[in-house]
């Protein structure tokens, strides 16, 4: 009896906080550049690397979303480019019964933060087979990422209401 309780319980917290569900994660487009071959692999490998993160996320149906999660990542020698690696890793969500206020979190740090792992591998195949040393995408705090972008988008919506 106690089980059937606990399940129940279980159940009725899950609708109450919403119901998550991951339908698909996969890979939606993938480049990779190595211009300075084959003189960069002559060069002593010492790179300067600049990694840039975008995610967007799209309403398919009423509770069903895609996230994509775009890593761009940039290993310069010098002044040269040695490669350029873009994975957009995307996964389709089901979110239903969230709150309004908690939908922004869910797509803009929660999502994303299951896509990371899966983008974080790709690079690293990807930069081997082009030759490089393996690459490992350090840990991505999404929760501040989040939190950055909407102190920005509020800071900008209130330059626009004082210019109005």
């Amino acid at each position: 009896m106690t089980n059937e309780t606990d399940t129940e319980a279980k159940a009725e917290q899950e609708t109450a906080q919403g119901e998550f569900a991951i339908q698909k994660i996969y890979l939606k487009d993938l480049s990779f550049e190595n211009p300075a071959s084959p003189a960069v692999f002559r060069s002593e490998w010492k790179p300067d690397i600049k990694l840039e993160i975008n995610n967007e996320a799209h309403r398919i149906e009423d509770d069903l979303f895609e996230v994509v999660l775009t890593l761009t990542l940039t290993a310069k020698i010098e002044d040269k480019t040695a490669y350029l690696v873009e994975t957009k890793t995307a996964g389709i969500f089901g979110l239903k019964g969230f709150p309004n206020e908690q939908m922004g979190p869910m797509l803009g740090s929660f999502c994303p933060n299951i896509l990371f792992p899966y983008a974080r591998e790709t690079i690293s195949d990807v930069v081997t087979r082009g030759g490089f040393p393996q690459l490992l995408v350090t840990p991505v705090n999404f929760d501040a990422l989040y939190a950055q972008h909407m102190q920005k988008a509020q800071a900008e919506q209130g330059a626009d209401e004082a210019v109005h």
